[in-house]
């Protein structure tokens, strides 16, 4: 009875490790999460403020099938403001979420075994997504020793006729790193439409992150609210794409989905028109919790050659402990009750690396790093 996709797609490691430590949580034990990659911090109050007050003037009904003429203008003059890029309202379809804009997306550009070129290490479930909708993802190794920045030459290695897409992410999940400007626009010119995923733009730490739209129109983004602004639970997202190609999309989120959530949806008005002070608060708060947990992993002997700079995430190099990540990440939380995400979970090029989340306060990383160096002592 069930189908063979529905059969073959993998779980989502991550979410696994979180499981198994609530699942201890509620048997009495004091767990760290350092593996999932949901802000710490309440919503802002001006979202809030927002959310309630559309439900409280009744806007509970359908929204256009694109989403609120005024969220989508919203969303225009932030990439006019922060980048310089002209988007039109024409070109935005907002999402419940920016998983559901990857499932359109993917589910309007994809034939049955079209190529889409990722990075390895990569977010967990892009690969997933791609399969799931009959394409084959491509996976590009990235370095350690180079920042996990993609080598535009590696890329044009990979391309050929089938070749639908290549997606990039900046900052990126696990590494935290970004592409460098150069190596977008290098991309940008291979004449070959990439999808950028921006989640974590507004998460950066002494650089400026960019717009694929900043080097080219052939271009899809994927973007939303859970991360800079932490709305995880409000599920919504949307995407931007060629005005040529929002036709067939929108019927895709007609059928599948109506339209995202109405008052949700004025909460992200909200968000991009007054939460910029509070993104600058959390972001001052992350960046002294990554400074803290790349010193405390260095002195725990896991290798980062390159500081991440981008979003909550380090990718820490345990291969002197193991060559099982997943293995040994439920080591440790069943040990040393702290939440870590196995590295195999993001590619086959990072296993023997963990991924530490920041998004957690500075009190319960100190407990998290010292309960893994005691885990450590213990296991040499």
């Amino acid at each position: 009875m069930i189908t063979q996709r529905a059969a073959d797609i993998r779980p989502f490691l991550v979410m696994e490790v979180l499981e198994a430590a609530q699942a201890m949580e509620r048997n009495g034990e004091d767990v760290i999460h350092l593996e999932v990659g949901e802000p710490d911090f309440d919503t802002p109050e001006c979202i809030k403020a927002a959310g309630f007050r559309a439900l409280r003037e009744g806007k509970t009904h359908y929204t256009h099938s694109l989403g609120l003429p005024e969220l989508r203008e919203a969303i225009c003059d932030h990439y006019r403001q922060r980048y310089g890029v002209v988007v039109c309202p024409e070109q935005i379809i907002v999402t419940s979420g920016t998983s559901p804009a990857m499932m359109i997306l993917f589910s309007a550009i994809l034939e049955r075994d079209d190529e889409v070129i990722i990075s390895d290490p990569h977010y967990a479930c892009y690969p997933n997504f791609i399969r799931f909708f009959g394409g084959n993802p491509v996976c590009v190794p990235v370095r350690e020793e180079e920042g996990f920045q993609y080598t535009p030459d590696a890329i044009r290695e990979k391309t050929h006729p089938r070749t639908k897409a290549i997606l990039i992410n900046s900052p990126s999940n696990p590494t935290g790193n970004l592409l460098s400007r150069e190596r977008m626009e290098e991309i940008a010119s291979f004449g070959v439409p990439v999808i950028s995923d921006e989640i974590y733009h507004g998460l950066v730490y002494g650089e400026k992150e960019h717009s694929i739209l900043e080097f080219t129109d052939n271009a899809f983004v994927l973007n939303g609210f859970s991360k800079a602004y932490a709305m995880t639970g409000w599920r919504l997202g949307y995407l931007i794409a060629p005005r040529a190609l929002i036709r067939p999309m929108q019927k895709i989120q007609q059928n599948l989905f109506i339209s995202a959530n109405a008052f949700v949806q004025w909460a992200g008005v909200a968000a991009l028109r007054e939460a910029e002070p509070d993104v600058l608060r959390m972001k001052e708060l992350y960046n002294k919790r990554r400074k803290f947990m790349i010193r405390r992993l260095r002195e725990l002997g896991m290798g980062i050659r390159v500081e991440p700079t981008g979003a909550f995430y380090v990718l820490g190099n345990v291969k002197a402990f193991t060559g099982n990540s997943y293995e040994f990440a439920f080591d440790i939380l069943k040990r040393a009750r702290v939440g870590v995400a196995p590295g195999i979970d993001f590619g086959e090029n990072c296993e023997g690396y963990l991924r530490f989340s920041y998004a957690n306060s500075l009190e319960n990383i100190r407990e998290g790093m010292n309960r893994l160096e005691g885990y450590l002592k213990e296991i040499r």
